[in-house]
């Protein structure tokens, strides 16, 4: 298992690029939310899969799934603080929060 301190500087920017695949919370307890279901569920994952121009293409580890992810949001001055305990691959975590917040995120530490 790893924890990941994830930052989003200034949650009002926290999107991607898709409004049907980014964040649409306000808070840090709906940010905290979006990104747990993105990990412990395929939902988010399907959502993208059906985008791509050949979804059938797609490699498995993209869709890995972690039901025992937690993550915790907390509000300090305007940024949003983010703890994620998953044991979902780097790799995929960075891709579900591009996804969900575009570039405005930052993995602060990782333990």
């Amino acid at each position: 298992m790893s924890q990941y301190y994830i930052s989003l500087p200034d949650p009002t920017k926290a999107r991607g690029n898709d409004p049907d695949l980014s964040f649409h919370s306000q808070s840090a307890g709906g940010f905290a939310e979006e990104l747990q279901d993105a990990l412990s569920s395929t939902a988010l994952f399907e959502r993208w899969r059906a985008k791509q121009p050949d979804p059938d293409a797609v490699e498995a580890q993209w869709g890995a799934t972690d039901p025992g992810a937690t993550v915790t949001g907390e509000q300090k001055d305007l940024r949003v603080n983010l703890v994620v305990t998953t044991n979902i691959d780097s790799d995929v975590l960075k891709q579900r929060l591009r996804l969900l917040a575009g570039h405005h995120w930052e993995l602060r530490d990782v333990r």
